[in-house]
């Protein structure tokens, strides 16, 4: 497309062509840095963008409005630069961190999340107008959530803001729509701040050893796993060949915990105290007699469940359970809960009430 610039604007085009190189570098630098500071602190975002003008984009915009530029200077979107966050309360942590990164530019900056206009939900970044030392043009740098980023693209596409008259109905609906947007980017960020709320009250009363009035869930349980509930048991069993424990995860265990009808850490430990001298029997029977060294930080929970499994008259069937949910649905594991029947029946613990 052929356009007609003045001898001005000619001017400034040429400015771009001339440190177009210097804005692709200055681009690299500020993506790397921006990247890095954020995963440093822990601030886990959707996606980090830059891009520099194409010499088509701003000669078009020298075109509309070039009067009103004196330089290259003065146009401060040249480079380019997004920040998509997943939550809103993420938006104000990458603004804090661009601030200690950057000198902003506070007069040409602008908070759009302070718009309140029906339809303006899409359009509530924050932007800041950025200077980095040593660079003699400023910057701009969005920060935006996904569902706003998700908003504006749709309005992009759809036409929405192209200045062509939309029917009444239609507006209505985008501004339906933006109100759900809205409301769920809201939610998101509070049942995020109640999570984490959540998961502070569970490690204080895990901690504090108040297992009864702890739910057992995928949080909960993890907590519990830090106090290392089963070491007590999984080193008398390891005592019997003097072998080393190998850790590995338990959170495999939850279900099976669930399944045998345990809704609180009190339960578990309740399971622990009332079945440890049953699983150390059956450990005691199947390792005694080997040169067994090496012993997985499972063996514990595993013998456990399967000693309350057997003393509560789950046999085969409850074994089978606990077998299929820990390594899968498979008919190996209905002839090795055949053989764990067969195995303990003359164990002590399985006529400790006769």
């Amino acid at each position: 497309m052929t356009r007609t610039l003045d001898a001005h604007c000619e001017a400034i085009l040429e400015e771009y062509r001339q440190h177009l190189p210097q804005f692709e570098s200055v681009k690299n630098e500020v993506l790397d840095l921006l990247r890095s500071t954020l995963d440093g602190a822990g601030i886990i975002v959707a996606s980090v963008e830059a891009r520099v003008k194409a010499e088509g984009s701003l000669a078009g915009k020298l075109e509309l409005k070039g009067s009103k530029y004196s330089s290259l200077a003065d146009i401060t979107d040249i480079l380019g630069l997004r920040v998509i966050t997943f939550y809103i309360d993420d938006v104000d942590k990458v603004a804090s961190a661009v601030e200690r990164l950057f000198e902003v530019d506070w007069d040409e900056s602008v908070d759009k999340r302070k718009i309140h206009e029906i339809d303006s939900f899409g359009y509530m970044s924050l932007h800041y107008i950025c200077r980095k030392k040593g660079f003699p043009y400023r910057f701009e740098i969005q920060m935006r959530t996904v569902l706003q980023h998700a908003w504006a693209n749709l309005n992009h596409d759809t036409g929405y803001k192209s200045g062509v008259e939309v029917p009444r109905e239609y507006l209505r609906n985008m501004s339906r729509l933006a109100g759900m947007l809205e409301m769920a980017d809201e939610q998101f960020s509070r049942i995020r701040t109640e999570l984490n709320d959540y998961r502070r009250r569970v490690q204080a009363l895990v901690a504090s050893g108040n297992l009864d009035e702890v739910l057992l869930d995928g949080d909960s349980f993890r907590n519990y796993l830090s106090l290392n509930p089963f070491a007590k048991l999984n080193k008398r069993i390891a005592a019997v060949n003097q072998a080393e424990i190998q850790e590995v995860s338990l959170m495999g265990y939850l279900p099976v915990f669930k399944g045998l009808g345990c809704k609180t850490l009190g339960d578990i430990a309740k399971l622990i105290k009332d079945n440890s001298e049953a699983a150390y029997q059956i450990a005691c029977y199947q390792i005694g007699l080997t040169d067994l060294d090496i012993v997985s930080s499972s063996i514990g929970p595993q013998h456990l469940c399967t000693a309350f499994i057997l003393r509560n008259g789950g046999g085969r069937g409850g074994l089978k359970y606990m077998l299929d949910i820990l390594n899968g649905p498979s008919e190996m594991n209905e002839e090795m809960a055949a053989f764990l029947v067969e195995q303990t029946k003359d164990l002590p613990f399985m006529h400790a009430s006769e």
